[in-house]
């Protein structure tokens, strides 16, 4: 192929395309939590079955990041985004799984299921959510327990049950 001034304009152009894609991309995955690092409430297994049940762990939500419905549908609030609150590692079942929080503050759920796929919810029962997987699957589910409204952390306390919690 002979070298041009159009192509050597193209192939600048292309480059400069793929070098903001990569910055995009880098930006877009910096804003996401990090489920990779150690939880701040520690890693919990639990089967199906379990008991006691709810299992249950107090906490303080909220952090110093926004999260925002690039998630997926239902996320906000502000959250600790450096690490999950809590990893559950979930041996399923035939039960549904509900994860839920309770709190005199105006609190959301941030969750990162075993299918990498962001679950979220804010104000499913008054002003505290409730995420349900019907059909869950087994794995790694980081979890976290976010604010609704400000960067303020304010007790909770998490609840995850294979019992209808309504």
């Amino acid at each position: 192929m002979k070298r041009t001034k159009e192509n050597t304009l193209q192939v600048a152009r292309l480059g400069l395309m793929a070098l903001c894609l990569l910055t995009v991309t880098s930006t877009a995955l910096a804003q996401e939590p990090d489920w990779t690092t150690e939880p701040s409430y520690g890693s919990h297994h639990l089967s199906a079955g379990f008991t006691p049940d709810p299992w249950v762990q107090s906490l303080q939500a909220g952090g110093a990041t926004e999260v925002n419905g690039k998630l997926g549908p239902g996320c906000t609030g502000y959250i600790m985004a450096s690490a999950p609150d809590i990893d559950l590692h979930y041996d399923a079942g035939s039960m549904p799984l509900y994860i839920t929080v309770e709190s005199s503050a105006d609190t959301t759920l941030v969750i990162n299921a075993p299918d990498g796929r962001w679950y979220c919810n804010d104000d499913f029962v008054g002003l505290d959510p409730l995420v349900l997987f019907q059909n869950p699957a087994s794995g790694m589910y980081n979890i976290w327990v976010g604010v609704h409204g400000n960067d303020q952390l304010q007790p909770a306390t998490l609840k995850i049950t294979e019992l209808n919690p309504m």
